[in-house]
């Protein structure tokens, strides 16, 4: 008896050991393609990329009770990127992923029941479900690069290298990313990031039906408020704009796995894999700071960020709420100073280096010609502010808001300009402001230079007192025109209006009727301050030139 106990143990000891070898193999031999009428059981079959970049199976978030279908990298098990039945989770891990003859992938509970699937695709022949190295789960036709259906197209949270961001005519799809609910809870939150495409592109993340942030509008190359898009050592980024689509991609460098996500918090995030470190490197979080908040400063308001959020009222506007303002509660926005913006000589007035205002379909109107861009805005009452916009193809186009300005805010580099219209009270005001400007400027100067002429005259003639007072006012008030400062050849100097210590030695013998004017020695040398080196221009074959300076004043006494 003992015996054939002990055959028994080792009769089941082998089998398990054939049962764990067969599923540790087939777990090992993992492939990226099933084929039509193939099925792949969730609990011990997952599909791994030809690189083992990626994984296809069904995962279970940490603290969850539910399961799920999705994509995930493989060296790093805790990033999923694509969730299939994110809203109809599986209770348990008894399921199976299957491809029927019409091309639909369907994910079946254990008793058969659809959890989730493709979208049919007809009869066609043999059909093959593959998981690419890019992330990227296709159908296609045996013997076909055609994609007739692709993970790419309903994306979840992630944006992964290759994919699209935006809206195609073409498909009919707009692509966007939905939150997670919670950070283990993979259906559909309340968050969406998307390019919209009603009036210029701009990218927006959304709760629900409400701005929670809004990009800068699409601006010929770039995106207002931001650079140039370009190549980095880690990714390049793409926006593709013409009739038919409004796309956002990006690939990475080599080697590298670079991930664009909508967290369950709202933001959206980009980051690069570190492979030495083995953690994710964030490259930019957006919002990415309090001016970021959509209509932070309401309408006709700016923000600028340094330390804190701050905002103002653009040129002509104030607050429409100063008690609240004043409190930092700025969503009631600004309001017109002077109304009087319609045919009554307004204009307008430049702020520059901004974030262009919300560029939605109903505040903004897009012109291909620049053509009299200012006076188009003019004549239309309606009309708040007008942008140049740089178009794709080359050449400037026309950019006019009407209705409200909102979600402007200064940016440090790669702002663009907004011309605002206000009311001919608001350009007087500048005018005056510039011309009291100039004249306080004019008026000190010519205070400073009457001030260095008296002190150089008091110091050469001995003037003391009140004779040092009656040349500065005389100077600054009676005959302020007659403040030259004359270099080389003062031609129409005279003995009455010569400056030296002594008038009578000073004698500058003149005739009208002489071509240069003939000076004596004491004036010469007073003129060049004693032939001092400092006056010394120059020498020639005659000896050394001198520059001579005379102070030519009328009725100084």
């Amino acid at each position: 008896m003992g015996e054939r106990i002990c055959r028994c143990s080792k009769v089941s000891a082998f089998l398990t050991f054939l049962t764990t070898i067969a599923l540790f193999s087939r777990k090992l031999s993992a492939i990226d393609t099933i084929k039509e009428g193939e099925l792949l059981s969730g609990s011990t079959e997952i599909l791994v990329s030809s690189q083992q970049n990626f994984v296809l199976g069904i995962f279970n978030p940490q603290g969850s009770k539910f399961q799920y279908l999705g994509i995930w990298y493989k060296n790093n098990p805790q990033t999923i990127v694509w969730v299939a039945n994110r809203d109809n989770p599986l209770v348990n891990s008894s399921a199976k992923l299957t491809v029927n003859v019409e091309g639909s992938i369907r994910l079946l509970n254990e008793t058969g029941g659809v959890l989730w699937s493709s979208p049919s695709l007809g009869s066609r022949k043999l059909l093959i479900v593959q998981l690419l190295n890019t992330g990227n789960l296709v159908v296609t036709e045996s013997g076909s690069q055609n994609y007739l259906w692709q993970s790419f197209d309903y994306p979840s949270d992630t944006l992964l290298t290759g994919m699209k961001l935006g809206w195609d005519l073409k498909s009919g799809l707009n692509r966007k990313l939905t939150s997670w609910k919670s950070s283990n809870d993979p259906s559909s939150g309340g968050f969406t990031y998307s390019v919209e495409t009603d009036g210029l592109p701009q990218f927006v993340i959304r709760e629900g039906p409400i701005i929670l942030f809004r990009g800068g509008p699409w601006y010929g190359n770039r995106f207002s408020g931001s650079g140039p898009l370009r190549d980095t050592a880690i990714y390049s980024p793409k926006f593709d704009y013409n009739a038919t689509a409004a796309l956002f991609s990006y690939d990475a460098a080599d080697n590298l796995f670079v991930r664009l996500t909508l967290n369950a918090a709202g933001y959206v995030q980009q980051f690069y894999w570190v492979d030495d470190g083995k953690y994710w490197n964030p490259l930019y979080t957006m919002p990415g700071d309090r001016c970021d908040v959509y209509g932070l400063c309401g309408d006709f308001g700016v923000c600028t960020f340094s330390l804190t959020a701050e905002c103002d009222c653009m040129v002509g506007f104030e607050p429409k709420s100063p008690n609240d303002w004043e409190r930092f509660r700025w969503t009631d926005g600004c309001v017109r100073k002077d109304n009087r913006t319609c045919r009554n000589g307004e204009g307008f007035k430049r702020i520059s280096s901004v974030k262009l205002p919300d560029s939605s379909g109903y505040l903004v109107n897009v012109n291909t010609s620049i053509d009299d861009c200012e006076a188009s805005c003019l004549n239309n009452c309606s009309c708040l502010a007008y942008g140049i916009m740089e178009l794709p193809t080359g050449g400037y186009g026309c950019v006019t808001w009407f209705h409200k300005l909102v979600d402007v805010k200064f940016v440090l580099e790669n702002g663009q300009d907004l011309y605002i219209r206000v009311a001919a009270s608001e350009l007087d005001t500048t005018k005056k402001k510039l011309l009291v400007a100039i004249c306080v400027s004019l008026a000190s100067f010519l205070g400073l230079l009457a001030f260095v002429i008296c002190f150089i005259l008091g110091r050469r003639r001995r003037v003391r007192g009140k004779h040092f007072l009656h040349c500065f006012i005389n100077l600054l008030i009676v005959r302020p025109a007659h403040i030259f400062i004359l270099f080389l050849v003062p031609k129409f100097c005279n003995s009455d209006n010569m400056v030296s210590p002594d008038n009578s030695e000073g004698h500058i013998q003149s005739q009208e009727n002489e071509v240069e004017p003939i000076f004596d020695f004491t004036t010469i040398e007073i003129a060049t301050n004693g032939f001092s080196f400092s006056n010394k221009i120059g020498e020639g074959g005659f000896g050394p030139v001198y520059k001579v300076v005379f102070l030519t004043l009328t009725s100084l006494y």
